[in-house]
């Protein structure tokens, strides 16, 4: 936590020069979450018995928050929901704050030894403190686009990749019983994280066949027709492992009563 706060205050220390001396570099930014996606979140909070005013969206006011959770067996599902309520982070010629890190100016600096948009920014000081001229704006703003994309491309193949593996390591454990919580609902079924080795599954909804189920959206939940039986986001519950597709990347669990 000491090297990643070191590394963060060098990439701010750095962000916050090149501002200051209006040199061009590479900047990391990360517009703040929109309206409807920070609503939707306060509506999962809700869930778990925690009001979130509209008001309340300052980074900070939303680590608190999450805090609550951290010791928690929903912290995972938390975590998770509030991550994908926020704006994605990007790669920019212009110096705009960072939201989820409540900072008014960010770079990447401090890695490049695995990110090039690092290496650029180096590379762009060096030039610089050599008495080199501000490089062309409009050719830097495109090579921003394409860090970013690829960016994304790289998270893309990682979830991938990391989904196969969970399926590759479940495929021998058929049949066998785990602790989990629901770490999704929807209208095809639930979406089950294990508490043991955080592989998560799917509980198809044609599966829970004691009742009929209804897809509760405001609430993430199941709710039974008749025995009002209700499956929430962030329960506690126990699967069986059922199927395990590596061609699919997909992980069927069964209810265990």
């Amino acid at each position: 936590m000491l090297i990643e706060d070191f590394m963060v205050k060098a990439n701010e220390t750095v962000a916050t020069h090149s501002k200051y001396l209006e040199i061009p570099v590479l900047y990391r930014v990360h517009d703040a979450p929109q309206k409807t996606r920070l609503a939707e979140f306060a509506r999962v909070m809700l869930a778990f018995g925690v009001k979130l005013k509209g008001a309340e969206t300052s980074p900070k006011v939303i680590q608190k928050v999450i805090d609550q959770f951290k010791d928690k067996e929903e912290f995972g599902v938390v975590n998770e929901m509030l991550l994908r309520s926020m704006s994605k982070a990007k790669y920019d010629f212009r110096p705009m704050e960072h939201y989820g890190l409540a900072l008014e100016n960010y770079c990447h600096f401090t890695s490049p030894i695995r990110r090039y948009p690092d290496m650029m920014v180096h590379r762009l000081l060096e030039r610089y403190l050599a008495g080199g001229r501000s490089v062309v704006k409009a050719k830097y703003e495109d090579m921003c686009e394409h860090c970013s994309a690829m960016e994304q491309v790289a998270a893309n193949a990682e979830r991938a990749s990391t989904k196969y593996k969970q399926v590759e390591f479940m495929s021998d454990k058929l049949g066998m019983v785990f602790d989990g919580v629901i770490s999704g609902v929807t209208e095809w079924g639930l979406y089950v994280e294990l508490n043991e080795n955080k592989c998560e599954g799917l509980v198809p909804v044609r599966d829970l066949d004691d009742d009929y189920y209804e897809f509760d959206e405001k609430n993430y939940c199941l709710i039974g027709r008749r025995k009002k039986r209700v499956y929430r986001l962030g329960d506690p519950i126990t699967i069986k492992v059922a199927q395990a597709n590596l061609e699919r990347k997909q992980l069927d669990f069964a209810m265990v009563d």
